[in-house]
C-alpha cells in the first residue's frame, strides 16, 4: 500500500489534515498557473499576427497538434517525476523543485520570443511532472490504511484544483484576450510563486508525509523497499493498469475541452449578451467557458463525495472501479449535446451557449466520479516503494488521453464537429458497459483493499 498504518496524530481542520490544506492551496495555484496557461495557449496560436493582440497565425490543425503534444507530454513527465521521488528525492523535496521550475517556465513565457515561447513550455512539462504525481501521493499519505475519509480528502484536494482553473480561466483568459497574451503567461507565473511561497511556510504540518524513504527508520518501510512484491501486490498492479484505460478515454474525451471545444466556443458559439459587463463589453470571451468545469466541481465537488461515502457506509455498490466507468458513461453522455450544438450550428448559423454549459455539467459530473477516485485508488492499490511512480504512470495516461484529444480535434477539420462529437459519445457509453461486464472480476484482484473502509476519528487519525 501507498500508506502506513503508522502515522503520529495529525492536527485536524474541518475533519481533515491540517496539511491536506496545504496541500490544498499549493495545488490551487500550481493548477492556477497550469489552466490559466492552458485557456489561452490555443487562443494565442490560432490568433492572426495583424490582429491589435497578434498571436502566432497557426492553423487551427496545427494549433491542437502543439496543443496535444504539450498536454500529452506535461503529464508523462509524471512518470521520472514519480521515479525521481521514489529512487532519490522523496514527494516532498520533489514538489518543490517542481514549483520552482514552474514559476521559472511561466516567467520565460512572458517574454516576446519564440526561443522563450518553447523554453517555457519545456520548464513547464519539466515542473508538472515533478510536482503533480508526488503532491497528489503525498495527499494519501495523510489518512491512515482503512480510513474512509480518504476519498473525501482526494475530492476536496479536487476542489483546490478546480477553484485554481476556475480563477486561471476568468483572471488570466480575461488579461491574455484583453490586454496581451503575453501578460496572462507572466500572470500565470505569479500564481504558481504564491502557491510555492505558501508550501514553504506549510511545512510544519507535512513532516510526516513525503519524505524519502531510503532514509526512513520505520521497519515496514524498510521491508517494503527491499522485498520484490507480492502476489497480491501484483494483482493490484494489474488492476491499476486495466483502470488506466478508463483513464485514456476518458481524458481523450474530456480534454476536447480546451482544443477542439475552445475553438468551437470562439468561432460558432453566438456569445453575445443583451447587456454589457465591466471591462468586457456585451461579448463573453471564449475562454471563460473554461471555466465552467472548475465552477460545477467547487459547487458540486463535496455533494457527490458525501453521496458515495453514504453509499459507502449503507453497503451499496461503492467501489473505486465502479464508480470511474460510471464517470466515464456520465462524461460521455454530454458530448450529446455537443452534438445537438454543431447542428443548431448547420441550420443557424451559430449555437447557442447552453449547449457548453450543459456538455460542461455532465463533464464534470463523470470527471468527480473518475478523477479524485482515481487518485484514492492508486494509493489503496499501490506498492508502497512505487507509490508515486504509480501515480506517474497513472498522469501519463492522461497526457496519452490529452494526446488522443488533439488527434480527435483536429479529425473534426476533415469529419465535421457533428460526427467528432457524437462518435465520442457513442465510443464512451459502449466501453463503458464493456468493462462494467468484467468489473466482479477485476476488483476480486483487489484483494480486498476497499473492504476494510471506516470512519477514523480525531483521536485515530
Amino acid at each position: 500500500m501507498a500508506t502506513t498504518t503508522k502515522l503520529p496524530t495529525q492536527k485536524q481542520l474541518f475533519g481533515h489534515p491540517v496539511g491536506l490544506y496545504i496541500l490544498f492551496f499549493t495545488e490551487m495555484w500550481e493548477r492556477f498557473s497550469y489552466y490559466g496557461m492552458r485557456a489561452i495557449l490555443v487562443l494565442y496560436l490560432v490568433a492572426k499576427t495583424t490582429e491589435d493582440n497578434p498571436g502566432l497565425g497557426w492553423t487551427n490543425g496545427e494549433a491542437l497538434a502543439l496543443y496535444g503534444w504539450y498536454t500529452m507530454l506535461v503529464y508523462v513527465a509524471s512518470i521520472p517525476g514519480g521515479w525521481i521521488a521514489d529512487k532519490f528525492l522523496g514527494q516532498k523535496k520533489s514538489v518543490l523543485y517542481g514549483g520552482i521550475l514552474l514559476v521559472i517556465g511561466h516567467s520565460v513565457l512572458a517574454i516576446e520570443q519564440m526561443w522563450a515561447f518553447y523554453a517555457g513550455l519545456g520548464f513547464i512539462i519539466a515542473g508538472v511532472g515533478m510536482l503533480k504525481p508526488n503532491i497528489s501521493t503525498m495527499v494519501g499519505g495523510l489518512y491512515k490504511q482503512g480510513d474512509i475519509r480518504r476519498d473525501k480528502g482526494f475530492t476536496i484536494f479536487y476542489i483546490g484544483i478546480n477553484i485554481g482553473a476556475f480563477l486561471s480561466s476568468l483572471i488570466v483568459g480575461t488579461v491574455g484576450e484583453v490586454y496581451g497574451w503575453h501578460y496572462g503567461f507572466g500572470l500565470a507565473g505569479i500564481g504558481m510563486a504564491l502557491g510555492l511561497l505558501q508550501y514553504l511556510l506549510g511545512q510544519k504540518y507535512l513532516k510526516h508525509v513525503g519524505n524519502f524513504l531510503g532514509a526512513s527508520e520505520d521497519n515496514v518501510e524498510k521491508e517494503a523497499m527491499k522485498r520484490p512484491l507480492t502476489k497480491v501486490e501484483k494483482d493490484r498492479v494489474i488492476v491499476l493498469f486495466i483502470s488506466f484505460a478508463l483513464v485514456i478515454i476518458f481524458w481523450g474525451a474530456f480534454e476536447q475541452a480546451g482544443g477542439l471545444m475552445n475553438i468551437y466556443a470562439s468561432e460558432k458559439t453566438d456569445r453575445i449578451l443583451s447587456f454589457s459587463l465591466p471591462f468586457i463589453g456585451n461579448e463573453i470571451p471564449a475562454s471563460w467557458f473554461q471555466s465552467l468545469n472548475a465552477m460545477f466541481i467547487i459547487f458540486l465537488g463535496t455533494s457527490v463525495a458525501g453521496y458515495w461515502a453514504r453509499r459507502k457506509l449503507k453497503g451499496k455498490l461503492s467501489t473505486g472501479l465502479f464508480k470511474m466507468i460510471l464517470g466515464l458513461i456520465i462524461m460521455g453522455t454530454g458530448f450529446f449535446f455537443m452534438s445537438a450544438a454543431a447542428v443548431e450550428f448547420n441550420n443557424e448559423g451559430a449555437s447557442a451557449m447552453y449547449w457548453l454549459v450543459l456538455a460542461y455539467l455532465f463533464h464534470t459530473v463523470g470527471e468527480l466520479c473518475i478523477s479524485p477516485v482515481a487518485l484514492s485508488y492508486i494509493t489503496k492499490l499501490a506498492p508502497l516503494k512505487y507509490a508515486s511512480f504509480m501515480m506517474g504512470i497513472y498522469f501519463a495516461m492522461t497526457g496519452f488521453g490529452n494526446k488522443l484529444a488533439g488527434l480527435l480535434g483536429e479529425s473534426a477539420s476533415e469529419f465535421g464537429e457533428f460526427a467528432v462529437f457524437t462518435g465520442i459519445a457513442v465510443f464512451c457509453i459502449i466501453f463503458g458497459f464493456l468493462v462494467m461486464l468484467f468489473r466482479k472480476k477485476l476488483e476480486a484482484l483487489t484483494h480486498g483493499a476497499e473492504d476494510d473502509e471506516h470512519v477514523i476519528g480525531p483521536e485515530e487519525a
